[in-house]
């Protein structure tokens, strides 16, 4: 898509008491001090699983910012575009299965309003930033992730 002024949902997913592992909602919270378009509405979905589907529908374009608990090194970016569940990588807490199966049940919404098996009009971005898992338990980011969700902020700026 690229409209830029179609209506745009930046949702931050994360748990805020779990350090590193709410990167994605200290992203939201940076980019909501800034001047941003009157097109573009930032949430903090922290673990909401399904009770983030309706913002999600009606949006035509969603940016997702997540931690992952992947193989690579913490601090690590990765902007993908996630279909269904297994397309989304892993994260650590509740919402775990909770924003996978959300995405699921979208694209099958839509799948179905549109007639098509994978058929969308929306245009939905992740922004994956890969985390130590075994971290302790703050209210903090580490020093890697602060450096991370400041990139990430400077990106979605960018696409906004």
């Amino acid at each position: 898509m690229t409209n830029k002024a179609a209506k745009t949902l930046v949702l931050g997913l994360g748990n805020i008491l779990m350090g590193d592992e709410g990167v994605g909602v200290r992203v939201v919270q940076a980019l909501e001090k800034l001047d941003l378009p009157d097109y573009v509405e930032c949430l903090d979905g922290g673990t909401g699983g399904f009770l983030l589907l309706e913002p999600i529908q009606q949006a035509d374009r969603v940016i997702m910012i997540d931690a992952s608990a992947d193989s690579t090194k913490p601090g690590t970016i990765r902007r993908i575009t996630p279909k269904y569940s297994k397309d989304y990588p892993p994260t650590l807490t509740a919402h775990d299965v909770g924003i996978k199966d959300l995405l699921d049940v979208f694209h099958m919404q839509e799948a179905q309003s549109d007639g098509e098996i994978g058929a969308t009009s929306k245009e939905i971005i992740l922004y994956a930033i890969t985390i130590d898992p075994k971290q302790p338990i703050t209210l903090d980011l580490s020093r890697e992730l602060i450096k991370a969700a400041d990139e990430v902020v400077e990106r979605i700026k960018s696409e906004l």
